[in-house]
């Protein structure tokens, strides 16, 4: 009896840390504070269980207790990442970013703290003990290195965080006119393709990009999901623009929103059009529900014409969107670049502004934040909404822009009134023209300016 007693105290330990662990960190660390902390929580209660029980049958109980807890825990919370798995590509990157991260930050040290507990009499079995704890304590180390951005003598060059929110601020002068950012996808980060490809950008403006909430830095605010609305998303441009305004002291501050993101922009202007100078839209999102009924006629086209019989019997069989989770989209978020021939850019994650726990994250925070957002923004159409803009707008399309967002735009833009209103299509470019061809948005930038 004195030996079972240890034994079950130490599954409930295991038990409660699943529970917190499960709370503080559902879809698995996202920053370094978490990961750290797991890593140390796990390998001491680990160590203590071993070495205060002796027994084997802790081996067993304390793991599956802290794995029973935590998978508990995990229900309350919507997303891939915390749901069942998935058979797709997606969904395996999604099973080892998330589950996968968290098995390896959590539940490795716990069960290799439970072998060092209890001594580990043998060389080899020693050997098979320090290896993986060597490993771990590697990958804490990488994954404890900061994201950082580059300085910018005499200008500004921060990793700042406003409201929770994660924004990156570099400019060559602290007092040049101000350009926020907004990015496309639910959920993605467009940090890495604005270091890349719009370094020019920091010589005419102090050019702030925002990470929404749940992409990128800013993944950890998507909980409660049941405040990531479409007026939460909207407000937090609004925040934002102004900490940008009381911050370089400017009344105004110029709007750049890519793709979905410039759906939120269009009506973060319409509702605060005392905070903005004017707007730039590229990629131009109008109607999302639209959008994706003609991007899956397109894709299933290209799919039967090209062969990609698996692909269309997919299609086919699920029908035409909206879908009622994001799994029913997978198959065009894969294939949508090469059924329309775009480019391969795409999000760039290989720059110091990311953690490497916010590279693992990717897919991840792009699948999370879209299940929780894209239902929400599915009945707007700026067709109905938003024939007119407050500020002067220019328009910065692809003259290769998938016909998905290409049909809508030419619908909308005729029927737009504005104090200003200019377009500009770029020959060759494509969705992401901006990031194709920088020097196009240069020059409309510089218009922007002297307009």
């Amino acid at each position: 009896m004195l030996g079972k007693a240890p034994v079950l105290l130490w599954t409930v330990v295991a038990a409660l840390w699943g529970a917190v662990a499960g709370l503080w960190t559902p879809r698995g660390p996202i920053t370094i504070t978490e990961a750290v902390c797991s890593v140390a929580v796990s390998a001491v209660i680990g160590v203590a269980a071993g070495r205060l029980t002796r027994s084997r049958l802790v081996l067993l109980l304390v793991p599956a207790a802290f794995v029973v807890a935590i998978e508990l825990v995990r229900t309350r919370y919507s997303g891939p990442s915390t749901g069942p798995p998935h058979a797709g590509p997606f969904g395996f990157v999604v099973l080892a970013a998330g589950r996968g991260v968290q098995a390896l930050l959590t539940l490795l040290p716990l069960v290799l703290g439970l072998f060092v507990g209890r001594g580990v009499p043998r060389r080899l079995g020693q050997v098979l003990v320090a290896l993986p704890a060597a490993g771990v304590l590697l990958v804490t180390a990488a994954i404890a290195v900061p994201a950082r951005t580059a300085p910018i003598a005499g200008g500004v060059a921060e990793l700042a965080t406003v409201g929770g929110l994660n924004v990156m601020i570099r400019g060559q002068h602290a007092d040049a006119p101000v350009l926020l950012f907004v990015p496309g996808a639910p959920g993605g980060s467009e940090l890495g393709a604005v270091r890349r490809h719009l370094e020019a950008v920091e010589q005419r403006f102090v050019m702030a990009t925002l990470d929404r909430r749940g992409g990128g830095a800013s993944y950890r605010v998507l909980d409660p999901t049941s405040r990531a609305t479409l007026d939460r998303m909207v407000q937090d441009i609004a925040d934002v623009a102004d900490h940008l305004r009381e911050r370089f002291h400017q009344d105004k501050i110029y709007l750049l929103g890519h793709s979905g993101g410039s759906v939120l922009s269009v009506l973060a202007l319409q509702r605060h059009p005392e905070k903005f100078a004017a707007y730039i839209g590229t990629g131009q999102g109008v109607d999302l529900r639209a959008s994706d009924r003609l991007f899956y006629d397109d894709i299933l086209a290209w799919a039967r014409a090209t062969g990609r019989d698996g692909v269309a019997k997919q299609l086919a069989a699920q029908g035409p969107p909206p879908y009622s989770d994001v799994w029913g989209y997978e198959p065009i978020m894969l294939y949508e670049n090469e059924a329309y021939a775009q480019p391969s850019l795409g999000f760039e994650i290989g720059v110091r502004e990311y953690t490497l726990l916010q590279k693992a994250h990717t897919i991840n925070a792009i699948l999370d934040t879209w299940s929780v957002l894209y239902p929400r923004m599915q009945e707007i159409d700026l067709r109905r909404s938003a024939t007119s803009l407050p500020v002067p707008v220019w328009f910065v399309q692809g003259a290769d822009e998938m016909r998905g967002l290409e049909v809508l735009f030419d619908e909308w833009y005729p029927t737009v009134r504005a104090p200003k209103k200019e377009l500009v299509v770029i020959p060759g470019a494509g969705h992401r023209a901006i990031f194709e061809r920088p020097d196009r948005l240069l020059a409309v930038l510089d218009d922007v300016l002297a307009g």
